[in-house]
């Protein structure tokens, strides 16, 4: 067979290749078979439709006759969107770091015909330069240590299974984590903090959101100032840097500068699904006006730019257009004098813009040099502004749009929207995450031969593909599981514990006890991944400590909480000795230890309910666990509030930690000064 067989897939970054001369295949058993059968080395290429490096070798290579015939006559060469198979990218990528080399994508490894890793690199020029070599050489060299030095490829193939085993395994000792665990970390991650420009120090910047998290956690649980700062540094310091969008809403993936100026441009449902929570959870205690304003922007880009065909959100936004990374935001000072005219001069002075501008000559817009907000007079004159270029961008030639749906981003975005949805009171934002929660539902749910309730992992064309894996069930459970807090649906919390319960069924380590990435009947790669590092994303096993937590304290079910507890259990030595990547994981914990269990006893359609509800969600509790009943003999039999009473008949609220229960509380002032001693 000798052709692209890419224009037979879904994918959009899968699909921007299948006319390249290169005889790309998709992953799959007959691609290993067609290895085996022609002895030849496999060329795996993993990248995604939003990356600008992947758009760069792509056409310097893969588009080159020339190089394209060089791959095709030595090599079998596959094409993976490393969104669609994080599978198959965290396996090869984790190879690439045991062969001592820093990640990133595009991603290229060399593999076996049984698929396993012996070299690799990420990014390779045509030819050497930048100290990279060519990679029609790479090619060359490859192509010959597999002919003539095969105990190369086999000592390097072993020892890299080795480690990538190791890897999978959880080895529980018996030990546990403290109670004070997140304040620990927190305080030896302080000193990481870049307080000057926000963020962890050093460039590039990642928003690296759970760490964040974790800080926002401590601070409620200790008060210490400098918590509160470092998350204040970061999202000030992004709010108003060129990694946000000033004109269209959103935030870039990441900036390669330490001062948040100079953003990779592409953006991401998850990054801006993790910032939307962080901006709402830290507006929620201190009311910044910069947090609400970039909190209403970003959700006015997701709705206008974001949702897919089928009502869900869609994955990604490109950096590049026309071939250009950041073609479509930068701007030269003439166009924005020819735009605005007399008004030209006030806005070049807030945003930035020079003519020599701040990036290769052109502008990217921001507000570093101004970081809080303006006079609302200045805002409100700049606001006409913005709008009249955002209308002269929206001609421009728009980046690309990956609009496939996956369900663990989905996930991501629908429990923040939830959130936010509360604490910024608008009904709107809470019908768009019920409405892509359904859409998951309808269009990547099924039930399994065996009754599991099963997920797919990604959506588009019509058509369902890929068997879920650990972070859709996590993410959509946890998704659920906020949804139902916030509207007091009982399918949410019943359809939670239902991928909880295939979780266990298919995902378990009956042996040392862990989430696999993978369920037991997904297809066989090299190596079955356990592990609970969180990288871009929340890792799934962090994220389901926090589900489990919450399903005990809603159900009263003792086997959630058990279940909990062991699944830390077996992460308790890698903490130990990696604790900043557990992060996830740690907040999930002291959840489970330390819930602010909240019940209103009330009707949901009371309008007194709905002011003492609305007293609650304003506050900035980020362990609390609400729940909104009739009576409180709803209640499960172990719960502290069991049995409690309205007072004088009225919607009450009982605030509890551990067995210990507040007074009742009837009165929403009350209420509001109670949980704000709580914060």
């Amino acid at each position: 067979m000798t052709r692209n067989l890419l224009d037979k897939e879904t994918s959009p970054y899968l699909l921007q290749h299948k006319d390249n001369p290169v005889h790309w295949r998709a992953w799959g058993p007959a691609t290993l078979a067609e290895a085996r059968e022609r002895d030849r080395p496999i060329l795996l290429s993993v990248g995604y439709a939003a990356c600008h490096w992947c758009h760069v070798m792509a056409h310097e290579s893969f588009e080159n006759p020339d190089i394209a015939g060089v791959m095709n006559e030595l090599f079998v060469n596959v094409k993976v969107d490393r969104e669609e198979r994080p599978d198959i990218d965290a396996i090869y990528m984790s190879a690439l770091h045991l062969l001592g080399q820093q990640g990133g994508w595009p991603l290229t490894m060399f593999l076996t015909p049984d698929g396993e890793p012996f070299w690799g690199g990420t990014y390779f020029p045509p030819k050497s330069q930048w100290g990279r070599p060519g990679f029609v050489d790479v090619l060359r060299r490859i192509d010959q240590v597999w002919r003539e030095e095969k105990e190369t490829i086999d000592q390097n193939r072993l020892a890299i299974m080795q480690r990538l085993t190791l890897m999978a395994e959880t080895a529980p000792d018996g030990s546990s984590l403290r109670p004070d665990s997140v304040e620990q970390l927190a305080g030896k991650l302080v000193n990481s903090v870049d307080f000057d420009h926000g963020g962890l120090k050093g460039a590039p910047k990642f928003p690296n959101p759970p760490i964040f998290r974790l800080f926002w956690l401590a601070y409620a649980k200790t008060g210490e100032p400098a918590y509160r700062e470092a998350l204040h540094r970061l999202l000030d310091h992004m709010s108003q840097g060129g990694i946000y969008d000033h004109l269209g809403g959103g935030y870039a993936r990441y900036s390669v500068d330490d001062r948040w100026l100079v953003p990779h441009f592409e953006k991401m449902l998850y990054d801006n699904a993790q910032l939307l929570e962080l901006l709402t959870a830290v507006w929620q205690r201190d009311r910044t006006p910069l947090y609400e304003q970039r909190v209403r922007e970003t959700v006015a880009w997701l709705e206008r730019e974001m949702i897919a065909s089928n009502g869900a959100f869609a994955a990604t936004q490109d950096a590049d257009s026309e071939g250009e990374e950041g073609k479509f935001y930068v701007w030269s000072a003439a166009e924005i004098r020819e735009l605005l005219g007399t008004n030209a001069d006030a806005f070049a002075h807030a945003y930035d813009v020079t003519g020599t501008g701040n990036f290769e000559g052109s502008n990217i817009l921001n507000r570093l040099k101004v970081q809080d907000s303006f006079d609302p007079e200045t805002e409100r004159r700049l606001a006409p502004m913005r709008r009249i270029l955002f209308a002269a961008r929206d001609a421009r030639v728009h980046p690309g749009w990956d609009d496939k749906v996956l369900a663990d981003w989905n996930g991501l975005m629908i429990a923040a929207l939830a959130q936010a949805a509360t604490a910024f009171g608008e009904a709107d934002w809470l019908e768009l995450a019920d409405r892509a929660f359904a859409a998951v539902v309808r269009d990547l749910a099924y039930e399994g031969g065996d009754g599991a309730a099963r997920l797919h992992h990604s959506f588009r064309d019509g058509s369902a593909r890929h068997d879920g894996m650990l972070d859709d069930y996590a993410n959509m459970a946890r998704a659920a599981l906020l949804l139902h807090e916030t509207t007091g649906r009982p399918e949410y919390i019943a359809q939670a514990q239902a991928w909880a319960a295939t979780l266990d069924r298919l995902f378990w380590d009956e042996a040392s006890g862990g989430y696999f990435f993978t369920a037991a009947d997904a297809e066989a790669l090299i190596v079955r991944s356990k592990n609970a590092v969180d990288n871009a994303v929340p890792a799934g096993n962090g994220v389901m400590v926090e589900v489990l937590a919450r399903l005990a304290y809603l159900t009263g079910e003792e086997a959630w909480r058990e279940r909990a507890e062991q699944l830390v259990a077996a992460f308790a030595p890698a903490v130990a000795q990696q604790a900043p990547s557990h992060a996830t994981l740690l907040c999930g914990f002291d959840l489970l230890l330390n819930a602010d269990q909240i019940v209103l006893l009330g009707e949901r359609d009371d309008p007194a309910t709905a002011q003492m509800l609305r007293s609650i969600l304003a506050a900035s509790m980020p362990n609390r666990l609400l729940q909104v009943v009739g009576d409180a003999a709803a209640l499960p039999d172990g719960h502290p509030a069991h049995g409690k009473t309205r007072k004088d008949g009225r919607p009450t609220v009982y605030v509890c930690h551990g067995q210990t229960c507040s007074l009742p509380i009837d009165d929403p002032t009350e209420l509001s000064a109670i949980l704000t001693a709580e914060e």
